[in-house]
C-alpha cells in the first residue's frame, strides 16, 4: 500500500468490508484507520493490495484479525484516578438510592473500565444491586475480558491507580495470583454481562442510570460521533449520568442542550 494510493485503497477498503461484513468504518476518523491498516499490511507481509483486499473479503478468519487490529483500544484498571474518584465519591452514590443501578460501559475492549466500576461498587456496598453490560464490536477481546484475567505485570500501575481514584481496601483482595496473571474474583464478574455491540449499526438495548464510553468516540468523524450521541442519550434515563474520556466532549452535538457537565471530570447529567 504505497502512500500514493493509499486513501483510494482505503475507500476501496472500507467499501468492501461494508458490502460483505456490514461493518460500517465510513465515519472512522481516517488518519487514525488508515495507519493501523496499513500497520497490518505491513506486519503480515503482502505484496500487493489486491492481495489484501482479497484475503480480507474472502476469508471471514482473516477479517476477524483484521477487526481486532483495527478496533483495539488501550485499557487499563482505574485509568485516570480522578474521573474514578468523582464516580466513587459523587455519582455511584446517587444511584445507590435507585432500587437497581444499570450500568453500560461501551467499547469496553478487555474490560478493564467494566471490572474497575464493578470493585467501587463492591466497596460502596451496591455490586448486589447492580448489572454491568460491557460492549465492544470486537468478540475476540470480549473473549479476553470475560476470562477476567489481569497482567501480573500491570499490578503495581493498577494498585496505584486504584488508592489514587480513593480504593477503600487492598486492590490484592480482588485477585488470585495464577503465574503471570492475576484471576479476578468471581463476584466481580458475576455482576458484568459481555456481548458484542456495533455503536455504529446496532440500537439501544436497555435503559441505563450510567454510561461510560470514554476514549472511544475520537475515532468518529462529527457526523457519526452524533449519531452515537443520540443512541446514549435513548439509552439514558432522565438525571442519568454520560462520561466521555478526556479528549472527548459534548459540547457542540445535537444532545448537548439536554445535558449538563459536571465540575472538573467530561461526565455530563442528562436534565431532559
Amino acid at each position: 500500500m504505497n502512500s500514493e494510493h493509499s486513501d483510494e485503497h482505503l475507500e476501496t477498503l472500507l467499501g468492501d468490508i461494508l458490502e460483505v461484513y456490514g461493518y460500517d468504518f465510513t465515519g472512522y476518523s481516517r488518519a487514525s484507520l488508515k495507519r493501523r491498516i496499513v500497520r497490518l499490511y505491513q506486519l503480515d507481509h503482502f505484496v500487493s493490495f489486491a492481495e489484501y483486499r482479497y484475503k480480507i473479503r474472502t476469508e471471514p478468519g482473516y477479517f476477524k484479525r483484521f477487526l481486532e487490529e483495527v478496533t483495539i483500544n488501550v485499557t487499563e484498571m482505574f485509568r485516570d484516578p480522578s474521573f474514578y474518584k468523582t464516580l466513587r465519591t459523587e455519582i455511584l452514590p446517587k444511584l445507590g438510592t435507585y432500587p437497581f443501578i444499570r450500568v453500560w460501559v461501551a467499547g469496553c475492549s478487555t474490560g478493564e473500565e467494566a471490572y474497575s466500576i464493578a470493585i467501587f461498587l463492591k466497596e460502596l456496598n451496591l455490586l448486589h444491586k447492580s448489572l454491568i453490560y460491557a460492549t465492544d464490536i470486537n468478540s475476540a477481546v470480549l473473549e479476553n475480558a470475560a476470562q477476567a484475567m489481569i497482567p501480573l505485570s500491570k499490578i503495581k500501575l493498577y494498585t496505584e491507580n486504584y488508592i489514587a481514584a480513593g480504593g477503600s481496601e487492598q486492590f490484592s483482595d480482588y485477585y488470585a495470583a495464577n503465574y503471570s496473571l492475576g484471576k479476578l474474583k468471581d463476584e466481580l464478574k458475576s455482576k458484568i454481562i459481555f456481548s458484542t455491540h456495533n455503536l455504529v449499526t446496532d440500537n439501544s438495548f436497555n435503559e441505563f442510570q450510567l454510561i461510560l464510553c470514554r476514549n472511544v468516540i475520537i475515532y468518529f468523524d462529527r457526523p457519526l460521533q452524533n449519531t452515537v450521541f443520540e443512541l446514549f442519550d435513548n439509552s439514558l434515563e432522565k438525571r442519568g449520568y454520560l462520561a466521555l474520556g478526556t479528549k472527548e466532549t459534548l459540547d457542540f452535538s445535537s444532545i448537548s442542550k439536554n445535558y449538563e457537565r459536571l465540575k472538573g471530570e467530561k461526565i455530563w447529567r442528562k436534565i431532559h
